[in-house]
């Protein structure tokens, strides 16, 4: 029997319909929730990206707000504009799209973001609130979206194992932090997985779990998933399709057809993870309107 496909877009949905509740009632008490994009050159993914994250916005009645800058663009001058949103009451979150060109420093930007108005969860200050299990900061929207997939789909954390393949900043070290710690969609017991690591695959055979966020085009093969497992795929790599118009197409870091005979359960990609970032983005920026006020 093929897996039970977790669909991403009808969570995230639900999540927004949530949300749109507590939208109404800060637009009751005076406060519309405020979110500033900037996005420094013209990559194509960050285009789109950006462009969804308005439009999700527009949807919810969030209001925002978009900066693009030139690639050649200097840090002080991005911290500069960074500072003047940090100071803008209307805004509750402010989001600096990566990738960053070369010249400028990611953890410099991200620790420039007041940790009130760090929508993404990078700031130190949040990060250090997530490995404490201070549930007051905020959290990277990619990692909390797959606990929310998790937890909405009746996936039991609770004593699981479950093993992350990855280690970046963003979704890796956030995702194993989150399902280790006491709590809702949590309580697991995680292994981290990376280039360096011996014999993957016995690893994956043992999980419960598997979160695929390595970034490697369809890494995860049906001989190393354990009959059963629940597997979340977080990729996104372009690869070669000669049967495309632009001669690639998408695919995620699991080789869907095949995995897909072997798991549990498994998200799509497209249709999965992605959704969800968004609508943790969002649940992030009307929280932090929320705290402005109280």
């Amino acid at each position: 029997m093929p897996a039970k496909l977790i669909d991403g877009r009808a969570i995230a949905a639900q999540i927004q319909s949530e949300l749109a509740a507590r939208v109404a009632s800060l637009k009751q008490r005076g406060t519309t929730p405020g979110l500033a994009f900037m996005r420094v050159g013209e990559d194509p993914a960050s285009k789109v990206y950006v462009g969804r994250k308005e439009k999700a916005c527009a949807e919810l009645g969030i209001v925002s707000e978009t900066h693009v800058l030139p690639e050649a663009t200097s840090e002080s001058d991005l911290l500069t504009l960074i500072a003047q949103l940090n100071s803008n009451p209307r805004l509750h979150g402010i989001l600096v799209q990566a990738p960053l060109p070369k010249h400028i420093s990611e953890s410099v930007i991200y620790s420039s973001v007041l940790p009130t108005k760090d929508v993404d969860g990078f700031h130190p200050v949040n990060v250090g609130k997530l490995m404490l299990g201070d549930a007051t900061g905020f959290r990277p929207c990619t990692p909390a979206g797959v606990v929310e997939l998790l937890v909405r789909s009746g996936v039991k954390t609770d004593g699981a194992e479950v093993v992350v393949l990855g280690r970046g900043n963003i979704v890796g070290k956030p995702m194993a932090a989150m399902l280790c710690q006491k709590g809702r969609g949590a309580n697991a017991t995680v292994t981290i997985c990376h280039s360096a690591t011996r014999d993957i695959k016995a690893h994956c055979l043992r999980a419960d779990i598997i979160v695929a966020a390595i970034g490697v085009a369809e890494f995860v093969k049906a001989d190393m998933v354990k009959l059963g497992a629940t597997v979340i795929d977080v990729g996104v790599n372009r690869v070669a399709d000669a049967n495309s118009k632009t001669g690639t197409k998408l695919v995620g870091d699991v080789d869907f057809t095949a995995v897909e005979k072997i798991a549990g359960m498994l998200t799509p990609n497209p249709g999965g993870v992605g959704p969800m970032t968004i609508a943790m983005l969002l649940q992030n920026t009307v929280r932090a309107a929320e705290l402005s006020i109280s």
